[in-house]
C-alpha cells in the first residue's frame, strides 16, 4: 500500500512520539510526507491549509481536545480525511465516544508497534479499527439518550435561553455546524454563545460543560 501523493498529518503534543509515527506512517503505510502538530488548533490550521492530507491521527490529552467528541468538526470539515484517535487512554467511553464522533478508528498507545502499524494499514484500507480491549472491559452503562430537554446544572446558575439551547445541543453531541442549523444561527454565532456557556459553568470545552449538565 503507498500514498506517495498524499500527506499525514500526527496531532501529539509528545514530540518523541509524535517522531515515532512520523517513521512508522512513512516506512510501513507509504506516505511520503508526514506533518506534526503540537495542539488541536494547530492541526485545524494545517489541514486547512494542506488538502493533499488524506489521513490525520490525534491524541486525546493534547491541547484543545476535551473528548473523541471534539474531533468530530474533523469530520465534518475535512470529509476526505481518515481520522483516527491515538491515544494513551484505554477507557471504553473514550473508545465508544470516537465512534460516536465518526472517527475512523481508535488506537490505543499501549500497542505495540506491528499492531499501531496494522490499525493504520486497516483504517487506511476503508475499514474501523477498534482494539480488542474493547471486548474484555467491563461493561459500562449506556449514555444517557439525547432529550428534548435537559436538566439545567446547579441553581444559581444563570444562562440565557440561548445558552440553554447551545447547552442542551451539545449534550446531545451535536457539532457547532449542527447546532447552527438546528437553532438557524451562524457557526460564529454559536461559538460566541458557546464560550459564554462555558464561562458560566466554569469550564473550559464543549465536554466539560456537557459533564456539569449530565452530573
Amino acid at each position: 500500500m503507498t500514498h506517495q501523493d498524499t500527506i499525514a498529518l500526527i496531532a501529539d503534543d509528545h514530540e518523541l512520539f509524535r517522531a515515532g509515527l512520523s517513521a512508522l506512517l512513512k516506512r510501513d503505510c507509504g506516505f511520503a510526507s508526514v506533518i506534526e502538530a503540537a495542539s488541536l488548533d494547530a492541526a485545524m490550521q494545517i489541514l486547512g491549509e494542506t488538502p493533499a492530507i488524506t489521513f490525520a491521527s490525534f491524541d486525546l490529552a493534547m491541547p484543545g481536545v476535551g473528548s473523541a467528541l471534539s474531533l468530530r468538526s474533523v469530520r465534518e470539515v475535512f470529509p476526505h480525511v481518515r481520522v483516527a484517535v491515538v491515544s494513551g487512554s484505554g477507557d471504553r467511553d473514550d473508545i465508544f465516544l470516537a465512534l460516536q464522533a465518526g472517527l475512523h478508528g481508535y488506537v490505543p498507545k499501549t500497542l505495540g508497534i506491528p499492531d499501531i502499524t496494522r490499525a493504520f494499514q486497516k483504517i487506511l484500507r476503508g475499514e474501523i479499527f477498534v482494539p480488542p480491549l474493547v471486548a474484555e472491559l467491563p461493561a459500562q452503562a449506556e449514555p444517557p439518550a439525547c432529550t428534548e430537554f435537559a436538566r439545567m446544572p446547579e441553581p444559581g446558575v444563570k444562562l440565557t435561553p440561548r445558552q440553554s439551547d447551545v447547552l442542551r445541543l451539545i449534550r446531545c453531541g451535536k457539532s457547532n455546524k449542527e447546532i447552527a442549523r438546528s437553532l438557524n444561527l451562524t457557526e460564529s454565532t454559536v461559538k460566541v454563545h458557546a464560550v459564554a456557556l462555558y464561562r458560566a459553568l466554569g469550564v473550559h470545552n464543549r465536554y466539560g460543560a456537557a459533564r456539569v449538565e449530565r452530573d
